[in-house]
């Protein structure tokens, strides 16, 4: 089980990091980690270690995470969205 925990882990930062867009100097937070490696492990499980296919389960499965993995998916789309638009602003 702890393999599979360690695969979720992996999956979890990757799979959000690409769902969200965010740059990749941007990290995942280990507050998301915590929140979303359960939901990644009851939703994706099966799509594991294809970390195209499990970022398409997830976003896919958005609204059935638990509300604190999507309050954090939320957060940080929010926040990479505002990264965006000042890296366009600055250009």
């Amino acid at each position: 089980m702890t393999r599979y925990r360690t695969i979720a882990t992996l999956f979890t930062f990757a799979a959000t990091a690409i769902a969200l867009q965010t740059s990749p100097g941007l990290a995942f937070s280990p507050e998301a980690q915590q929140m979303c490696s359960d939901d990644a492990m009851r939703l994706c499980s099966s799509e594991i270690p294809d970390i195209p296919r499990i970022t398409a389960c997830m976003v896919r499965n958005k609204s059935h995470v638990s509300p604190g993995c999507r309050a954090v998916m939320d957060r940080e789309a929010a926040a990479a969205a505002t990264s965006r638009k000042r890296e366009a602003a600055a250009q």
